[in-house]
């Protein structure tokens, strides 16, 4: 085999124990850190890591055999679960808290069933309802209470929708689906604030999504 290969793959390999010792040095950290956002931070750093690592190794093999694997099986496909329905929760009960706002939070699966639900202390007694029914809403019609107000305006095509569904549905804002890899894994609803306090927290957690999906 020629000389650079044989460097390249030495190279490879020294890179490869690297990343496994940064691995591990990352998670060493995090056994000791008491800090949620480093912490969040680390573990999707950790998470970037290994995967640069099983693509290393995908790119020997391919190299060493000669030959392409098998085309990748499709990514199961499956509903946020209770895990990361609690860590996006918490992501907006921080922020919650830095607005001092007190809220209800709730995460629904894409069949509009309940997954997760906080009440935050002092938060309202009916904000329990109205958060849930904005997930319910939002799951069910697959787009964000706020774009629904818009659309059930006296003239508009979704107009008297609110009637609907043993009353269920919420038009106005703090409802958001949640879309990962362009399918909706589930929806969320807030509620606590005023409308545009709801419909920037729901916002909020809605974008951390995909941040939370990486490394739960």
């Amino acid at each position: 085999m020629p000389e650079n290969k044989e460097t390249d793959k030495k190279n490879l390999s020294d890179l490869y124990h690297d990343l496994n010792g940064l691995a591990g040095f990352i998670e060493n950290i995090i056994e000791k850190s008491d800090h949620t956002d480093l912490n969040n931070n680390l573990r999707l750093m950790k998470h970037k890591l290994l995967k640069a690592q099983a693509q290393m190794i995908e790119e020997v093999v391919k190299d060493v055999m000669g030959i392409y694997l098998p085309a990748k099986k499709e990514e199961i496909k499956q509903d946020i679960n209770l895990g990361q329905a609690v860590a996006i929760i918490n992501e907006i009960e921080r922020k919650a808290v830095l607005t001092g706002l007190s809220v209800v939070i709730a995460v629904y699966n894409s069949a509009a069933r309940p997954v997760a639900i906080h009440c935050m202390d002092d938060s309202y007694i009916a904000g329990f309802d109205v958060a849930v029914n904005k997930a319910y809403t939002s799951a069910a019609l697959k787009m964000s209470t706020a774009v629904l107000k818009n659309l059930c305006q006296p003239g508009q095509e979704l107009y008297g929708i609110q009637n609907t569904n043993q009353g269920k549905i919420v038009i106005f804002g703090g409802g958001e689906p949640l879309y990962f890899k362009g399918r909706l894994i589930g929806a969320l609803g807030v509620s606590g604030g005023t409308e545009e306090e709801d419909r920037e927290l729901a916002a909020f957690g809605r974008n951390k999504l995909e941040e939370v999906m990486m490394w739960r």
